[in-house]
């Protein structure tokens, strides 16, 4: 899922919680968890309903800081990644684990 700007909150059971992202897949939801944890956060998990149990299953991730807004948090360089380097765009949407100051592309 790429960067969304809207901010949007809500709830996960009874605790209020700014959500990170909607309808990912388990090892989208591990690395996210992991990575939000290890900066701080209390990451709250709800799993999707499915049709079907063919379906694969589908989570909702949100943090109990409701200030939390990721493209703030990854734009303005504010998360770190598990070897205390600072999270990119791509870092967050799993496309590159390069973690170089720029968030954009050179282009030749």
């Amino acid at each position: 899922m790429a960067l969304d700007g809207k901010h949007t909150f809500g709830s996960i059971g009874d605790t209020r919680v700014s959500f990170v992202e909607k309808k990912i897949d388990e090892p989208r939801k591990e690395f996210l968890k992991e990575l939000l944890e290890f900066n701080g956060f209390e990451v709250i998990i709800e799993e999707e309903k499915r049709k079907s149990e063919e379906e694969s299953q589908l989570y909702t991730l949100g943090v109990t800081d409701m200030t939390f807004n990721p493209v703030i948090w990854v734009y303005e360089r504010k998360l770190k990644t598990f070897n205390g380097r600072k999270v990119t765009a791509d870092y967050w949407n799993q496309v590159s684990t390069e973690t170089a100051p720029q968030y954009w592309q050179k282009r030749r």
